[in-house]
């Protein structure tokens, strides 16, 4: 099972970095009304299993002026929409990457009208044509999961009585829904295989 917990890290919280037993005797602090089973599974968890490791994210406004792709190079995965775990999508928006990604490749190696191969100079500008349009693809939906994750993140974090009070009493059964919501994406038809396929 993967679980995680983030928090505000102050000056005095770094030496817990390197000191799980501290760690876990904080995080567990943090749970007063947190349900029993949900304890239990923090209480069970080993020392040796614990790693805290700061968060790194892109803001979202960064994706939409970020050049994802250059010539015959571009970006996936975590460098392309590094973010928070609230969502939990980190590793699907890779594979998604990874899809998207080998569908345009495979058009831009797809031999000609004629049955031939391309020159070596065609076969550049198509590869090239090709990343530009996996970036065109990808920005929104890198944009979307970045959004959500960093607002949620915002809101779960805040410490603020009244989004507190709002996040707790009004908020949490709709968060859920919109993470589900995210979980859902249509790759669409899969020339080669006839299949559909959704994560």
């Amino acid at each position: 099972m993967y679980w995680f917990f983030s928090w505000h890290c102050s000056a005095r919280d770094k030496e817990m970095e390197q000191n799980p037993e501290k760690m876990k005797e904080f995080v567990l602090s943090k749970f007063d009304k947190v349900p029993d089973k949900v304890k239990d599974v923090f209480r069970r968890t080993k020392l040796d299993d614990l790693v805290c490791s700061q968060l790194r994210y892109r803001t979202p406004w960064e994706i939409l002026w970020a050049e994802i792709s250059r010539d015959n190079v571009c970006v996936a995965g975590d460098a392309l929409h590094p973010m928070t775990p609230d969502l939990g999508q980190g590793a699907c928006s890779a594979l998604e990457d990874g899809v998207i990604l080998a569908r345009c490749i495979a058009e831009a190696f797809a031999k000609s009208s004629t049955g031939e191969r391309y020159s070596e100079e065609e076969e550049y500008e198509r590869i090239k044509m090709s990343l530009k349009k996996y970036a065109k693809d990808r920005r929104w939906r890198a944009f979307d999961l970045v959004s959500t994750a960093y607002t949620v993140g915002g809101i779960q974090l805040s410490s603020e009585k009244v989004i507190s009070f709002v996040r707790d009493k009004f908020l949490a059964p709709h968060l859920v829904k919109v993470l589900m919501k995210k979980a859902t994406y249509n790759y669409g038809q899969l020339e080669s295989s006839n299949m559909v396929i959704h994560s």
